[in-house]
């Protein structure tokens, strides 16, 4: 609606107050504390405007939130651990702000946690391995950030999983294989970092409803897998800027549903041909 402004301290006078949308709007400035008053708030989305200061740690007062989303904003600081205190928080949304610091290891105690997007900010440090006992996250997207160390190799325990995106951070180590055995993920991006070590052959048969899988720009090595018509459902597949050889398997030619494919800077030899070329964005 184009509303602008700050928003009043006596906005905690809306005690009874269970939804709170004012996304995609121009109001800034902080938050004032008084929101901590809002004890019945479930849902909150301040997303898409110019909101600016700390995060703030009022939110852990909100001990009934099911939905938080800050994206798109000017927040900037550290995620507050007072975080911790909403059990009932199923979607957290931090996206495209300038939070720096570490991820915290308390976000792993929030059990009901579905959602958990980091997306394009300053993050710092290792993927705690406490994330790991949030066993109902669906989508964890914390890409574009500054993370470093390995992919914590338990993460393939999250069997809840569809959307898993960890692109051009600054990750080593190799993937760990378990990931791939989460049989309802449909998205794995891990594009730009440094990983290394190879694939496993049997890639594809854990993973049936696959749809995207985003490899590029790091330095994996070996051969292609030859599972790939188990991920019958792929329609992007990239590979691009690694170090793969040997050929490229006829196996990649029956993923008929395929629109994207980058296999270019690797050393790849021998040809193939692609069925329904015509339909393939390839690169």
């Amino acid at each position: 609606m184009a509303l602008t402004g700050t928003i009043p301290h006596n906005f905690g006078n809306l005690s009874f107050l269970v939804s709170l949308d004012l996304g995609s709007n121009n109001f800034y400035g902080n938050l004032p504390q008084e929101m901590a008053r809002l004890r019945r708030l479930k849902f909150l989305d301040l997303s898409f405007n110019s909101f600016s200061g700390e995060v703030p740690s009022l939110f852990g007062f909100l001990h009934q939130l099911q939905v938080l989303n800050l994206g798109n904003n000017s927040f900037t600081g550290t995620i507050p651990s007072l975080f911790s205190n909403i059990s009932t928080l199923e979607t957290l949304n931090l996206k495209f702000n300038s939070i720096d610091g570490q991820i915290p290891k308390v976000i792993g105690s929030l059990i009901n946690l579905r959602e958990l997007n980091l997306r394009g900010n300053k993050l710092i440090g290792a993927i705690p391995l406490s994330l790991l006992n949030a066993s109902r996250l669906e989508t964890l997207e914390i890409s574009y950030n500054l993370l470093q160390g390995n992919i914590p190799e338990g993460i393939g325990n999250l069997h809840n999983m569809n959307v898993l995106s960890i692109q051009d951070n600054q990750l080593t180590g190799s993937i760990p294989f378990t990931i791939f055995n989460i049989s309802i993920i449909e998205f794995i991006a891990f594009s730009n970092h440094s990983l290394s070590g190879n694939l496993p052959n049997g890639l594809c048969n854990g993973i049936p409803i696959l749809n995207g899988l985003y490899l590029s720009f790091n330095k994996l090595h070996g051969h292609v897998p030859t599972s790939f018509p188990n991920c019958s459902e792929l329609q992007i597949l990239s590979l691009s800027y690694n170090e793969f050889d040997g050929p490229i398997h006829s196996e990649i030619e029956r993923l008929t549903n395929l629109q994207g494919l980058a296999l270019g800077s690797n050393h790849f030899t021998g040809m193939f041909y692609l069925m329904n070329a015509s339909s393939i964005v390839s690169n």
